[in-house]
């Protein structure tokens, strides 16, 4: 079975949101959480909300859709949907995973949704069936890392460094689905931007963890969970 994505849809155009609504409601294992038809709107979901897929047109009032992926730190697999073609390479250059020239029909916004969902399969492929380490994608390479030897990974954007105690590997990841698909066992969320190795923690304060000499932030929303683990 699939796993539920939630979904955020922002768009000017009240028909362009309602069409959209209506291909995420045939979709089973999409979660429509929201509609929002600016930039501003549209952030303040994404900051309470945890969604995985948003549906993003570019030309907008006050913030066009570009300029709010700029803004973005973490973002969610974005899809663009605009009438314009002129966009995209700006767009791929900000790493959207699709970009859905309008009008488009169902078939087209299946094969976007299509995208999402067998990458994020493939990167559970790499690690679902091993016990100790992960296969990263990079620099034309294919780098295994033990898990022993991680010590913590950090988010940048839509990339993510693998830091060890000998080298850093950066790759594009989501710092979300490497979460998911990690051991709860050996690794904990301290951050929105950083995931560290449980057994190489060596203290907490009200601020950071350290870890193996390195100062992790702690964010106040993972304070908790934090504790709870360690303890």
């Amino acid at each position: 079975m699939k796993r539920k994505y939630n979904v955020l849809i922002v768009d000017d155009e009240f028909l362009a949101r309602k069409l959209l609504s209506e291909y995420v409601s045939k979709v089973d294992f999409l979660n429509l959480v929201d509609t929002c038809p600016d930039a501003t709107k549209a952030m303040e979901v994404l900051n309470k909300e945890n969604i995985d897929i948003l549906f993003l047109d570019i030309q907008m009032p006050d913030i066009s859709g570009i300029e709010m992926l700029k803004l973005l730190a973490n973002r969610p697999s974005v899809i663009l949907t605009t009438a314009y073609s002129e966009y995209a390479v700006d767009a791929f250059a900000l790493g959207v995973v699709d970009y859905l020239l309008k009008p488009f029909d169902y078939a087209r916004f299946m094969q976007a949704i299509n995208k999402i969902v067998n990458k994020n399969v493939e990167s559970q492929s790499e690690t679902s069936s091993l016990n100790d380490y992960i296969l990263v994608k990079a620099d034309y390479k294919l780098y295994k890392i033990n898990f022993d030897d991680l010590l913590y990974i950090e988010g940048q954007h839509e990339y993510v460094t693998f830091h060890t105690a000998s080298k850093r590997i950066t790759a594009l990841y989501s710092l979300k689905n490497l979460e998911e698909i990690l051991p709860k066992d050996k690794f904990v969320r301290t951050h929105k931007s950083f995931i560290v190795s449980i057994k190489n923690i060596e203290d907490i304060d009200k601020l950071n963890v350290t870890v193996s000499g390195n100062k992790i932030p702690v964010g106040a929303s993972f304070r908790e969970a934090l504790i709870e683990r360690l303890s």
